[in-house]
């Protein structure tokens, strides 16, 4: 099959986007012709957007061997371009695409036969494997991995939402290379034997856990949930409003949040906020806020099931049991 694959992750990087590459790998050597097209940095949490009276870039990246440890957007393997000029490498590769903007952006430009056209059509579109699960309504709803699927649905194709579920930041490469070999089985499945229709998607939930090769692959249904009060946003104390921080840096703090422990705790206490800024004190004067969603008053919401993931209400949803 010739598959497009997109995320929300970026570029690859150890820190945050640590399972593009060797999916894309995985799939290559099961035979498939792969094209890329990402984000040229960390998107995630922003849905179906696209970003109005922005201008987008694109450029060519030659991915790197192995995983850098953070984000870059300057090729790690430059490939001398073909003499026919499509681009393909020696290896019969082409490079991947990197834009500015958002994954269903990236959904558009590389179904939009601008991209890999010597290359024939696409018969899939994958996007992901996301770092972390996207097993409930309010995760898939904000998903950058699910809105891209979502976007390449809308166009009329096959689309399937991947996402890698973590439960440690350590990421040992056998147990998500099992992930990969596993996801790609799941992926092989659904393109031949699922039933597809106008706007159907599938999103499929693999645990990185070792051993997941020879766990049952199961159907489910949507988990309908909610958000806790105040679980999303966090304020902030004047002396640091108007900060930026980029939004890699964010995500990861947001990820180790997430994979629980002390420094969770810590971070969850936030920044003490007086009563009092511009425009007066109470509730009415200036304020500023940073979205720093707290995952523990999420879960609160619901009991864990057995099963680990829980589908998209747009579409189908595969996972393996934990």
């Amino acid at each position: 099959m010739h598959i497009l694959v997109t995320n929300d992750d970026g570029p690859p990087s150890a820190e945050s986007s640590p399972y593009i590459l060797p999916f894309v790998r995985t799939l290559e050597a099961a035979g498939h012709t792969v094209s890329v097209i990402i984000p040229d940095s960390q998107r995630s949490w922003i849905g179906k957007a696209h970003i109005v009276g922005q201008d987008v870039r694109t450029e060519a990246y030659w991915p790197p061997e192995t995983n850098p440890g953070v984000h870059s957007t300057t090729s790690a393997t430059p490939r001398t371009t073909g003499q026919d000029g499509t681009g393909e490498a020696r290896d019969g590769r082409q490079p991947w695409v990197l834009v500015s903007s958002t994954p269903a952006t990236c959904a558009q430009l590389g179904l939009g036969s601008l991209f890999f056209t010597s290359r024939g059509p696409i018969d899939l579109v994958i996007s992901g494997p996301n770092y972390g699960r996207n097993t409930t309504a309010v995760f898939a709803l904000s998903s950058g991995t699910l809105g891209a699927a979502l976007e390449a649905a809308a166009c009329g194709y096959r689309a399937i939402a991947l996402s890698f579920a973590f439960f440690d930041r350590v990421n040992d490469p056998e147990i998500v290379g099992e992930c990969c070999r596993h996801a790609v089985k799941v992926c092989e499945h659904l393109a031949a034997k699922a039933a597809w229709g106008e706007g159907k998607l599938y999103s499929v939930n693999v645990p990185v856990l070792k051993g997941v090769e020879g766990r049952k692959v199961v159907w489910t249904r949507v988990l309908q949930n909610v958000w806790g009060r105040g679980a999303c946003f966090a304020e902030l104390p004047d002396a640091k409003a108007g900060e930026e921080v980029d939004a890699e840096t964010e995500e990861v703090r947001i990820r180790r949040r997430e994979s629980g422990g002390a420094e969770e705790k810590e971070m969850m206490k936030g920044p003490k906020v007086d009563g009092e800024g511009v425009g007066g004190k109470g509730e009415f004067r200036t304020r500023h806020f940073k979205w720093s969603p707290r995952y523990k008053a999420h879960e609160q919401n619901f009991t864990m099931p057995g099963i680990f993931a829980n589908p998209f209400p747009a579409g189908l949803q595969m996972s393996s049991t934990v």
